[in-house]
């Protein structure tokens, strides 16, 4: 039923006005009361957080944090929001996101749209004064565009500053293909500076880093050393990807930005199994990029992981799925 209606209409519209829609519906819909979580007793913990299920809702759905209730009712035991950035950002010129239906993927070149970290921090501390039962709620961070590479620590270190009191745990993004520069920085010689400077304004949050399918072996294997060497929390695996292979010849494909959906399934699994053989259970894995199946969410936590996130999975799967998966996970 859900993709009849998807196919009548959304696919019509192009996929930043069909998020604009879905966005102030399900702010609606959580305001009148129609969409309402329950309360539901914390089964599980990770990172020393009590979560409800091991299903979350990766960042970039809800780049401003004003999704966060309704997205709980969905059935998502933790939200990822942002990504955020210290200035706010306007991000790329539209058109910058696409669809490729036949693949249940997605193109997007967003650049890091959000209201800044001053406005967010602010969402975020009233939503906490006013509600008790949220989710468990984690800030993704990144760069701001204006910002030089060189810069980039103190940037990161001022985000954390704001939105630190207000989060579960941090996400440092440093494996968008939409803000120019930003993957050289998970070279451990840029990446170590960023994560020390999130380390020390954390206020003892949870901190993990969110690295890219695009990384080579080699190289991914010294961001796991370096989150060994700093005591991390953990890794987010893994973002969008700039590859084209998987997805045949749709003309939507010449389109720049980070591909995502379930071409990004083998790749995600393989730096899953990489990451759990070199981290001790001590070490959180959450694994993000290409689920778009009850069993492939399953499949992950058999793989090591300990939360799944999803995303371009619930563009074309619908809003009864999340608790579907988060049925199945805790199964």
């Amino acid at each position: 039923m859900y993709r009849l209606l998807f196919n009548l209409f959304f696919k019509p519209l192009d996929a930043e006005t069909s998020h604009k829609i879905v966005d102030t519906g399900l702010q609606l819909a959580s305001k009148i009361g129609i969409l309402r979580a329950g309360k539901r007793s914390k089964k599980i913990e990770v990172m020393g957080l009590k979560l409800e299920n091991r299903l979350g809702l990766g960042a970039g759905f809800d780049k401003n944090a004003k999704l966060v209730r309704p997205l709980h009712a969905l059935g998502f035991g933790h939200v990822e929001v942002g990504t955020v950035t210290f200035h706010a950002q306007p991000g790329n010129p539209k058109p910058r996101s696409f669809r490729i239906p036949e693949y249940d993927a997605l193109i997007n070149r967003m650049g890091f749209n959000n209201d800044g970290a001053v406005v967010i921090s602010k969402r975020l501390a009233k939503l906490r004064k006013d509600h008790r039962n949220l989710p468990v709620i984690g800030v993704n961070i990144g760069k701001s565009r204006i910002v030089e590479a060189k810069d980039a620590a103190e940037d990161y270190r001022s985000t954390t500053k704001l939105v630190a009191s207000v989060a579960d745990y941090l996400a440092v993004n440093v494996s968008s293909p939409n803000t120019p520069g930003l993957r050289d920085l998970q070279q451990v010689e840029s990446l170590r500076p960023i994560l020390q400077a999130v380390l020390d304004e954390c206020e003892g949050k949870p901190v993990l880093v969110k690295v890219s399918p695009d990384l080579a072996d080699a190289d991914f294997l010294e961001v796991l050393k370096l989150v060994q060497n700093l005591k991390l929390t953990g890794v987010i695996m893994t973002n969008t990807t700039t590859r084209r292979e998987g997805v045949g010849t749709s003309p939507v494909l010449d389109e720049a930005g980070g591909l995502s959906g379930p071409v990004l399934a083998a790749r995600s699994i393989e730096m899953l199994k990489i990451a759990r053989r070199e981290l001790s259970n001590e070490y959180v894995i959450i694994s993000v990029g290409g689920v778009s199946s009850v069993v492939q969410a399953v499949e992950r936590i058999h793989f090591g992981a300990d939360l799944v996130q999803v995303y371009t999975g619930l563009i074309y799967q619908g809003p009864l799925w999340p608790k579907r998966l988060a049925k199945a996970l805790a199964n």
